[in-house]
């Protein structure tokens, strides 16, 4: 069966993931609720933090928790056992296409090929669910999150709206005609609101 599909992400009011201050901390605590097995991020999210994570603490790979999948169809992810030591994931997953540029012939990292030039995520979450994955949360800028929603990947959706307008930059997500149904709504202080929605296919 194909895991439960959660996509969370962090907006001002006006749909921006950027030009503001998230509140990370509340985010990520919100993101316990689900207690996900997969951790499903896009290139280019890694690739914005690599500097961070290159210079980061490493306490070591968690024993018992979600593993860090990358959609990477470029190979342009550098840091595969920085990630895997920063202590948030028990193992990294390099998720590539059959045209994926080669990799060093050293590698180590494990790797999910699927699809012709691009990453087939349909058939990444069949893959994953045949191995035991029940939830995978997608932790995305918001370009991971709308392609997944155009294809119909995605089985619930939750916002953290900061109350503040960017007024720059395109909104996370373009995505039209994506129907849901609210399935809760907590506000925290300072303004922050917690959205929760089944997306209806």
């Amino acid at each position: 069966m194909r895991p439960h599909v959660v996509a969370q992400v962090a907006v001002s009011l006006d749909g921006r993931t950027a030009g503001f201050n998230a509140d990370l901390a509340r985010y990520y605590a919100m993101a316990t609720l689900w207690q996900e097995d997969v951790t499903l991020v896009g290139a280019d999210t890694i690739l914005a933090q690599e500097s961070v994570v290159r210079a980061g603490p490493r306490p070591g790979a968690r024993e018992v928790g979600p593993v860090l999948a990358v959609v990477d169809s470029r190979a342009r992810v550098r840091e595969w056992e920085a990630l895997r030591q920063l202590g948030h994931w028990s193992q990294v997953l390099a998720l590539y296409a059959d045209q994926t540029p080669a990799r060093p012939p050293d590698a180590t990292t494990p790797e999910l090929v699927t699809g012709y030039e691009q990453v087939d995520l349909e058939e990444v979450l069949d893959r994953l669910g045949r191995r035991g994955v029940r939830v995978v949360r997608v932790e995305s800028g918001g370009s991971l999150i709308a392609v997944m929603l155009e294809q119909g990947l995605v089985d619930e959706l939750a916002l953290l709206v900061h109350p503040v307008i960017v007024g720059e930059g395109e909104p996370w997500c373009g995505t039209a005609g994506v129907r849901l149904e609210h399935a809760g709504t907590e506000v925290f202080k300072g303004g922050v609101v917690w959205s929760r929605y089944c997306v209806l296919l």
